[in-house]
């Protein structure tokens, strides 16, 4: 099997200490909230500190301990919360535990959704694959719910609001490949799976570039909300810049339409 924490050839780049405050939301005594592009790894790795968020914070702000509330994969942009101490960092986990949390994503799918759906089908690891870290719809799985709301179809595509109502590993792009629909640009949950190998052993190739309509999955972490009794906090990301490109290029969205999707969509 592949090893889940296998290294893409295709590493990104290191952090740019100049790049990094740029991408903070908001900032108070007790958080950090950052809007995490696309190619950035949350957690710190063996290449170094300017090789991870984390990481990368912990220089920045001269900081022993930095504690990570939300965490995002590689490829998913949006929104990413740091707790400055222990006591913030409980308080949000605590309100993640018993479910005080709702979170919105928006994603570009293939195909066109034309209605919402809601996908509620159990998921579990997919003992099949080549690919450890893998989740599959399966009958023996955990309870997984996901709400898919389009906001436009266009041109062999859809953006839509996701709603995650579980938390599963890899929940809304599993679902999304179950419901026929994977996210755009999906090396592990499209519809050749072998993709996500190769990109492992070789990084970027033309076969990959043929068989992918964007370079990484079009999935982006736009809100989240905390409604915990002693903690009501909302923290946004606009909708990353490179996404935008896709759905103006690809789906023919103008700036203005999609302005006016998202404040539809209350991701503004």
């Amino acid at each position: 099997m592949e090893s889940s924490q296998q290294a893409p050839k295709d590493k990104p780049p290191l952090i740019d200490p100049q790049e990094l405050p740029g991408w903070v939301i908001e900032e108070d005594t007790d958080f950090l909230v950052f809007d995490k592009p696309g190619w950035v790894v949350c957690h710190p790795s063996k290449d170094g500190p300017w090789s991870s968020l984390v990481g990368a914070v912990r220089v920045w702000r001269t900081m022993d301990k930095m504690h990570l509330v939300s965490r995002l994969d590689r490829e998913t942009s949006g929104v990413i919360l740091l707790a400055k101490h222990a006591v913030a960092a409980s308080l949000a986990q605590t309100a993640m535990e018993r479910r005080w949390v709702h979170k919105t994503y928006l994603a570009i799918l293939e195909g066109e959704v034309t209605e919402p759906v809601m996908v509620d089908q159990p998921l579990g690891d997919d003992v099949t694959s080549e690919v450890a870290v893998r989740t599959t719809v399966r009958p023996d799985g955990s309870p997984s719910a996901t709400f898919f709301e389009p906001l436009l179809y266009r041109k062999g595509f859809t953006l839509v609001k996701v709603k995650p109502h579980t938390g599963r590993k890899h929940q809304i792009r599993a679902h999304a490949l179950w419901m026929g629909n994977p996210v755009v640009g999906d090396k592990l949950y499209g519809r050749d799976a072998s993709l996500y190998l190769e990109f492992a052993r070789e990084g970027w190739t033309a076969r990959l570039a043929r068989s992918l309509a964007h370079r990484r999955q079009a999935l982006h972490a736009a809100r989240l909300d905390f409604t915990a009794p002693n903690f009501v906090r909302t923290f946004c990301a606009p909708f990353a810049k490179d996404l935008r490109e896709f759905a103006e290029m690809q789906m023919g969205v103008t700036a203005v339409e999609m302005t006016q999707l998202l404040q539809h969509a209350e991701l503004t």
